[in-house]
């Protein structure tokens, strides 16, 4: 169900505001910036670099907070927010609103 959503909701990046894209794994969640025009990826970031050893909400909220220092080392403050079929609670709201309150705009 999760990759019926994902290809329901697929939002494009661009240079200028790229997509904030995200996967969650049993133990890990990774957030990457992508700029569709070119296909690359801008900057990554996941939770195995953190000192925690637990994966919970605060762990993912710090991870947004990574992302978003990277973003606006890179001078990116605007991004398009895709969740990648994920439902918005949880872990992905936490990473979420931890970009956020970092500064990045959705």
């Amino acid at each position: 169900m999760r990759l019926t959503r994902k290809r329901r909701i697929r939002v494009k990046g661009t240079a200028k505001r790229p997509r904030l894209n995200v996967f969650r794994s049993l133990r890990v969640i990774y957030a990457s910036l992508v700029d569709d025009e070119t296909g690359k990826v801008l900057c990554t970031v996941d939770s195995r670099k953190l000192k925690r050893q637990q994966y919970d909400k605060k762990s993912a909220e710090e991870v947004g907070k990574m992302l978003a220092k990277k973003a606006k080392k890179m001078k990116i403050s605007e991004v398009v927010f895709d969740r990648s079929g994920y439902k918005y609670h949880g872990k992905i709201k936490a990473l979420a609103e931890g970009a956020r309150q970092a500064g990045l705009k959705f």
